[in-house]
């Protein structure tokens, strides 16, 4: 089936300017051509008229975590629901983050009792029978005992009970974890290079695996084809992190000049999630949920990241989209967007994140980030230019992937 869509403003390439009046014609779920103007649709075609919205690439998540949600209930939930609860509610978080513009998403590590929730999900996605966004998963986070990513603050029974595969101890334990990762599905490997905000133990953000153990990771995970990213607040982990090889940073909330010029040099990828950091830190301040090891680094961390990018942008760091979604609600993860420019971004550049560099990031700049012949059909729409108001991008109005319609406001006429 060969589809037009009329775009009154078309954004293909983020970092170039738009053109009005165009028409992207679709064939199998890929883009066949961009024409100048509006073409009429032939006998056979399907046109979405789009001619009033400003249509631009479907957007990239590098760093979502579908499995589950942050809040009030999270803690109870994991232990009185189940894996096919969690699937239940991984699927509408799924739909929901489609629908909010974001056809790809990159999961870094599903939570404590979710089985192989995951991968089901990805594959039942990619076989049409969920709406969702193509995903690109990591697996369980690999983490030391007693680090973050690891389950903990109920009764050791319980933690060893809802214990996920990433647990990892010593160099060997570090290359079998990973290798288990892989024989698992896993896209991509995640570790921890420091301590996190959201496990209940007050160990700090600093460094949690010892040198050899970070080798043992990046050196296993390249032998497999798999790239790393590493969850990082610390300075110091970044560098025993960066030191090992690792491919990417996410949050990166206490970096200093140091690591800033290793990264520029080797051309490594920082992924904010300043939305995650501004979330804890509102809830912190706000709600009474927090465990005061949780509540502590909440207020620690949270408020420096916005900061962070601010200078890690400035330095010319290569900076990839990603929120850290599941510690802020499922769905408004164009939230973000507004946070990038508030650090100094420009809208174009907070999109170009977003589409483009997220796409080099996830090793799919061939498929996926801009509109041009042979790549995906991942389209998306809003009704005002996002590059004067970044925050249109929080009312999608239209989504496409793979060339299927997933939300329109009206539907396709055929010809």
């Amino acid at each position: 089936m060969t589809i037009l869509i009329h775009a009154g403003t078309l954004l293909a390439k983020p970092g170039e300017e738009p053109k009005p009046k165009q028409t992207i014609r679709i064939a199998d779920g890929r883009i066949a051509r961009i024409e100048s103007g509006f073409a009429a649709a032939a006998a056979g075609e399907t046109l979405i008229d789009l001619s009033d919205q400003f249509v631009l690439p479907g957007l990239i998540d590098c760093h979502v975590h579908l499995t589950g949600e942050f809040g009030p209930h999270h803690k109870m939930d994991i232990v009185e629901e189940g894996p096919e609860a969690i699937a239940l509610h991984a699927a509408r978080h799924a739909r929901v983050t489609l629908e909010a513009g974001f056809t790809t998403v990159r999961d870094l590590g599903e939570i404590g009792g979710a089985g192989n929730t995951i991968f089901a999900l990805k594959h039942a996605i990619a076989k049409g029978f969920l709406p969702g966004p193509r995903i690109f998963a990591a697996g369980s986070i690999i983490s030391p005992t007693g680090g973050h990513g690891i389950t903990c603050g109920y009764r050791d029974d319980i933690n060893l009970l809802l214990d996920a595969s990433g647990r990892a101890d010593g160099a060997e334990g570090c290359r079998k974890a990973v290798r288990r990762q892989v024989s698992r599905g896993a896209d991509f490997i995640k570790f921890v290079a420091t301590g996190g905000v959201l496990t209940d133990t007050a160990t700090g953000t600093g460094q949690q695996f010892f040198d050899d153990e970070y080798e043992a990771i990046v050196a296993t995970a390249h032998m497999l084809g798999r790239k790393t990213t590493a969850h990082a607040h610390g300075a110091d982990g970044m560098k025993a992190a960066l030191k090992a090889g690792v491919d990417g940073i996410e949050h990166g909330t206490f970096m200093d000049d140091e690591v800033m010029e290793t990264m520029l040099a080797r051309g490594v990828f920082y992924v904010p999630t300043a939305l995650a950091g501004t979330t804890v830190a509102e809830y912190a301040r706000t709600q009474d949920f927090m465990p005061p090891a949780i509540r502590q680094k909440a207020l620690e961390v949270g408020p420096h990241i916005v900061d962070t990018l601010r200078k890690s942008h400035a330095a010319g760091i290569r900076i990839a989209f990603g929120t850290d979604t599941a510690v802020s609600p499922h769905g408004q993860n164009a939230r973000e967007f507004s946070l990038m420019v508030q650090a100094g971004m420009t809208p174009m550049q907070a999109i170009a994140a977003a589409t483009l560099t997220a796409a080099e990031h996830i090793g799919q700049a061939a498929l996926l980030g801009t509109i041009e012949p042979g790549k995906a059909a991942d389209v998306i729409a809003v009704a005002s230019s996002p590059l004067d108001d970044v925050t249109a991008l929080l009312d999608v109005a239209f989504v496409m992937r793979d060339g299927k319609v997933f939300k329109a406001s009206q539907a396709p006429a055929q010809s």
